[in-house]
């Protein structure tokens, strides 16, 4: 099945880029990771995943973590850890009722590089991976139907200053976020946030 709709021909022939987008299609889009992007996608220190609800509402969020906390796991999968985040689970939540996905990876250095990823995600609390990420809640695996690299020449040129304190590592204890000490949130703070600044006498 082609990755494109009748939306994308109608531009594609307005525009004379039909034939490049097939070509594009052809050459470039798998099934399957090659080594060049499990190398990356293993190394990325971020990526944002892309999901919708029942309804169509779109949701894109930027997940962060230490190199390694996505990794491909299969010739046609992937995984990464849901680390603490806001408690609003809109990406997750989108993933129960529409497990339909897209990630984009960009490298940002050593020549930069993109790389798309569509699939059907689904969530495991008993993964066998769980215990592999410091700080997991559950893992998040994603069935990749689709993956292609993406021209990278608007990507502006970027250094990484230094990882987030957040981050979950190990032998790390991430500090509790600033906006939870907030006095309009403090008091609805899930359970272990509570004991957390309990314990630390906050």
């Amino acid at each position: 099945m082609s990755i494109y709709h009748e939306g994308s021909r109608e531009l594609q022939d307005r525009f004379d880029s039909r034939r490049i987008a097939d070509r594009l299609e052809e050459v470039n889009v798998s099934s399957t990771f090659s080594d060049y992007q499990r190398e990356l996608i293993d190394a990325a220190p971020m990526f944002w995943l892309a999901t919708a609800d029942a309804d169509g509402w779109p949701d894109v969020s930027y997940k962060g973590g230490m190199p390694g906390f996505v990794r491909v796991v299969g010739e046609s999968e992937l995984a990464f850890p849901n680390y603490d985040g806001n408690g609003m689970y809109k990406s997750l939540g989108n993933v129960l009722v529409n497990p339909k996905v897209g990630l984009l990876f960009i490298r940002w250095t050593d020549g930069p590089r993109r790389i798309r990823v569509q699939g059907t995600a689904s969530l495991h609390d008993d993964d066998p991976l769980l215990g592999q990420w410091d700080g997991a809640q559950l893992v998040v695996r994603v069935a990749a139907e689709r993956i292609f690299l993406n021209c990278p020449r608007y990507l502006h040129r970027m250094e990484l200053a230094e990882y987030s304190a957040y981050a979950p590592r190990a032998d790390h204890t991430p500090p509790v976020p600033d906006w939870k000490l907030r006095p309009e949130y403090r008091e609805h703070l899930p359970a272990p946030d509570m004991a957390k600044l309990a314990a630390e006498g906050r």
